[in-house]
């Protein structure tokens, strides 16, 4: 496991190996999480909004399966 000073401002160096195995690249915004007796690093969405887009996409129209389905009560009763 690599290490790692913290320098006289607080700031890290993260190992040039993690860096590029996890795709961060120098500008890049990484997200520190205090997760109680430890810290985690984890790289940042650029466009968190972005980047959940088409998440519940669905292939069919959801009126159009409402409408299906009125169609077939119709025809029932």
């Amino acid at each position: 496991m690599p290490a790692a000073k913290v320098s006289v401002k607080g700031q890290v160096v993260l190992p040039a190996e993690i860096r590029r195995r996890h795709g961060i690249l120098p500008g890049m915004t990484v997200q520190v999480i205090d997760a109680d007796d430890h810290i985690v690093i984890v790289p940042a969405a650029e466009r968190p909004i972005s980047h959940f887009r088409g998440l519940l996409k669905r292939d069919d129209s959801l009126t159009e399966e409402l409408l299906r389905e009125r169609k077939a009560e119709r025809r029932r009763e």
